[in-house]
């Protein structure tokens, strides 16, 4: 697949998508574990068919000490033996929260993840969800394809 349009090479584009970097480098500062937020932000790019946002989060997941078993099995988390309840609810979350169109976020879901979770991290993990399908809609938008992707590389984005 070829790439349909380069969204860095959009002067207002480029200046977005640095905004999205550094509004997400805050979830560094937040107490919600960076494992999760890769399983999360891994989940979503599955759901929306985004192959450059499933390179990059895997990858990045990996380097981290993610294991190949659970990234692996986070496209079949419902059926898989391998995640706490405190991740299962956030990727329950992830995945209500990118199909907003069926039923939207249901109360069970809601329930699960402010047992597991406290406000800050409640408040990311809603930050995270949405930011992150904003990232692979745009990446689907233009036929970004993945595979080329190295860890670390968007860390420039934010100079």
């Amino acid at each position: 697949m070829e790439p349909r349009f380069n969204l860095l090479d959009s002067p207002t584009a480029a200046k977005i998508a640095k905004r999205f970097y550094t509004a997400a480098l805050a979830l560094e500062e937040s107490t919600l574990p960076k494992n999760l937020r890769h399983l999360v932000e891994l989940r979503v790019g599955q759901l929306n068919g985004c192959g450059f946002c499933v390179d990059v989060h895997a990858k990045e997941a990996a380097a981290a000490g993610e294991t190949a078993l659970r990234l692996g099995l986070v496209a079949a988390w419902r059926h898989s033996t391998v995640f706490t309840e405190a991740e299962r609810a956030a990727l329950a979350l992830a995945e209500e929260g990118t199909r907003l169109g069926d039923d939207g976020v249901s109360d069970e879901t809601w329930a699960e993840v402010r047992k597991h979770y406290d406000d800050d991290q409640v408040g990311a993990l809603v930050c995270l969800v949405s930011l992150i399908n904003a990232a692979t809609r745009m990446n689907v938008i233009v036929h970004n394809p993945g595979g080329s992707y190295e860890p670390g590389m968007f860390a420039a984005m934010a100079n």
